[in-house]
């Protein structure tokens, strides 16, 4: 089954307040969210085929609780610079010819998605970021919502996911074969996006203030 990009994630401290950097860069910032009975919430940039949000834990008592506690977003949260991988790489299909998830995964049907609408959660370690399969999510709807941004940039065309450990879940062997990311070993987790193919040949680092690189 294809899947493609449909959004990221990066675990951030409360607030988000290092989104600020990538409002400087030129990325026009969404509406912020909030993430009812799961105890989360995020601030978003959107792009004609993805999104990046910036996810903290608002609420560490809904985090914590049933059902949220099995996607261990507090542990991934709270642990995100000890061992945890930050990030979450969601994924969506790249046609909607079949309703089948492509790897192997739990279903997660938090409070604030409405009924019958569900995702499926990877199996797989908390040092790798968490796969999300989203079935019902279309790249139609991240172009609608696309508005632009001052700093020009429109696509997102490669992600390469830096890791200190090795991918071993199907999730992750599926998205390096379907072209979603490609993984490189390295001593801290990060990740680079590509944009536009990368036209000027630039490149803006956002760390230490995010785990976080362009290439433009």
């Amino acid at each position: 089954m294809a899947i493609e990009l449909d959004h990221l994630f990066i675990c951030t401290d409360v607030g988000g307040p290092a989104g600020d950097a990538l409002v400087r860069f030129g990325l026009r910032e969404g509406l912020p969210n909030r993430h009812p009975g799961q105890g989360t919430a995020c601030r978003r940039f959107s792009f004609q085929n993805a999104m990046l949000e910036l996810l903290w834990v608002c609420d560490p008592e809904e985090a914590q609780s049933e059902p949220t506690r099995r996607t261990m977003l507090w542990e991934r949260w709270s642990a995100r610079t000890g061992g945890a991988s930050p990030f979450g790489i969601c994924v969506r299909p790249a046609c909607h010819s079949s309703n089948a998830v492509p790897f192997p995964a739990r279903e997660y049907r938090p409070a604030y998605l409405p009924e019958p609408l569900a995702m499926h959660l990877a199996v797989a370690g908390i040092e790798e970021p968490m796969w999300i399969y989203i079935g019902f999510a279309k790249r139609a709807d991240r172009e609608r919502h696309f508005a632009g941004h001052p700093a020009g940039i429109c696509e997102v065309t490669s992600v390469t996911l830096i890791s200190p450990v090795s991918m071993c879940s199907d999730a992750s062997k599926l998205s390096i074969d379907e072209g979603v990311l490609k993984i490189v070993m390295g001593p801290a987790p990060a990740l680079e996006i590509e944009f536009d193919h990368s036209p000027r040949n630039r490149k803006h680092d956002f760390r230490p203030l995010l785990p976080l690189m362009f290439r433009f």
